[in-house]
């Protein structure tokens, strides 16, 4: 369900804000404003943000992204365009129903903490719902449990001062969620932090995120803070929007050079998943199959494995074509004839096809991964068979494979990206023999190219 809709939105600062919206909309761009005393903060952003999903929006300093985040909840008016907020135009509202919903159903969690230094930890954390003017009890419970659910129980009684800044920031946090608010707008909320306390705090949001499915709006200049907590990202440039996606969507598909810019530099191998690199299985038997018929398939495929599954693709093992050629074999028996010294031959069993089935035949050690594993994480589980390595979802049902060839490519596109100087690193050692065949007949046109 779509909770917030941004329809064409622009904010425009200085003399004439309208005339500079149709200066815009005719193609002048920002340089030729602010030449004429006018500041185009935020040009034509359109967006929309589901319910329960983090939404990213990433840009550098000046890039309008704090300026549209300020216009999502009222704090300030679009100079044109309209943001709704479960179908409600807020440029539309009323300036008393507007604050209303700004206590109730939309909360700001702010880059420099924004503390009372005045307030105690609890009191701190119970301010939104004191302005919404419970009372002091209810309130107090309330923001007791927004505090446990941010990690600081026990700390209701301390003062702004004793906190670490990460710890001053959760209570920011708790103050958030304590309204139990649909919509949270977070501005550089970890900015301000050290590295290892900014991790935690990402972390903690993640986790949270697990467990409530808010539906949040994070603003950062951080593409790798962008990239971990976004599940969408809008990329803004020059107060534009240049580009929206998800985070494999911008790291492989750049829409512009600028984009490309940005993303050149970040970690493929963990940002990039197997969901992005897995193909369909080709080799795939019944457990019931007879072994000629697991023959048949595995030679239309030009394998030398195949992966079992029943109903539904459930993944039960593998089975390789030594193992059925060993079963077929077993189904022959030798037959003499009847003259003395005559020579052996054997004759096909009449119930060759009612022994053994693959079921019997199969290996039910199978390697298996999720579609959600990073790059990164896939190096252990792949050199721990000779297989595709398998794409299960949480039924254990099979998704896709990932060849060899296809993960050492992926990993060696990303090493390619560091190593201008054409340097093998240790991703480009790990494929010596890359070029073999996958048993499962996967990569074989890659190794012949």
């Amino acid at each position: 369900m779509t909770q917030l809709v941004v329809e064409h939105v622009s904010k425009v600062f200085g003399r004439k804000p309208k005339e500079g919206v149709r200066r815009l909309q005719e193609g002048a761009d920002r340089e030729q404003l602010r030449e004429e005393g006018t500041t185009a903060a935020v040009v034509d952003a359109s967006f929309t943000v589901e319910q329960g999903e983090i939404f990213v929006v990433m840009g550098l300093s000046g890039s309008g992204k704090s300026t549209l985040l300020r216009m999502l909840n009222g704090l300030l008016e679009p100079t044109s365009g309209r943001v709704l907020f479960d179908g409600r135009d807020l440029t539309a509202l009323p300036a008393k129903a507007l604050r209303d919903l700004r206590s109730r159903r939309i909360s700001m969690v702010f880059q420099h903490f924004a503390l009372f230094p005045h307030r105690s930890v609890l009191e701190n954390a119970a301010y939104g719902l004191e302005v919404q003017g419970l009372p002091r009890a209810e309130r107090e419970k309330k923001a007791a449990e927004a505090l446990e659910l941010v990690g600081l129980g026990g700390w209701e009684k301390s003062w702004p001062d004793e906190l670490s800044g990460g710890m001053q920031q959760r209570v920011g946090l708790a103050r958030a969620l304590a309204t139990d608010a649909e919509l949270l707008l977070m501005d550089e909320s970890f900015s301000a932090l050290d590295p290892l306390i900014r991790r935690d705090m990402q972390d903690q949001l993640i986790d949270l995120q697990r467990r409530l499915h808010k539906t949040i709006v994070f603003i950062t200049h951080d593409l790798n803070e962008a990239m971990r907590l976004g599940d969408r990202i809008a990329v803004m440039r020059d107060g534009r929007i240049v580009q929206i996606g998800t985070a494999q969507d911008i790291l492989t598909e750049p829409a512009d050079d600028y984009v490309a810019s940005f993303v050149q530099d970040v970690d493929r191998s963990r940002v990039l998943t197997a969901a992005s690199i897995m193909e369909e299985p080709r080799a795939l038997v019944g457990p019931d199959d007879a072994p000629r018929a697991a023959m048949r398939v595995l030679r239309t495929d030009h394998a030398s494995a195949a992966f079992v599954v029943e109903g539904g693709r459930k993944l039960l093992g593998t089975v390789t074509e030594e193992r059925v050629e060993r079963a077929l074999d077993e189904q022959q028996r030798p037959q003499s004839l009847e003259q003395p010294g005559a020579a052996l031959h054997k004759t096909p069993n009449p119930s060759a096809d009612e022994g053994d089935t693959v079921r019997d035949l199969m290996d039910t050690d199978c390697v298996t991964t999720r579609a959600d594993t990073p790059l990164s994480g896939l190096l252990t589980p792949a050199s721990r068979t000779t297989m595709p390595l398998a794409v299960v979802d949480g039924d254990g049902r099979l998704k896709g494979v990932i060849p060899r060839v296809a993960l050492l490519a992926a990993l060696g596109d990303h090493a390619d990206g560091d190593h201008a100087d054409g340097q093998p690193t240790d991703g480009h050692h790990l494929g010596e023999g890359a070029a073999d065949e996958d048993p499962a007949g996967h990569g074989r046109e890659a190794a012949s190219a």
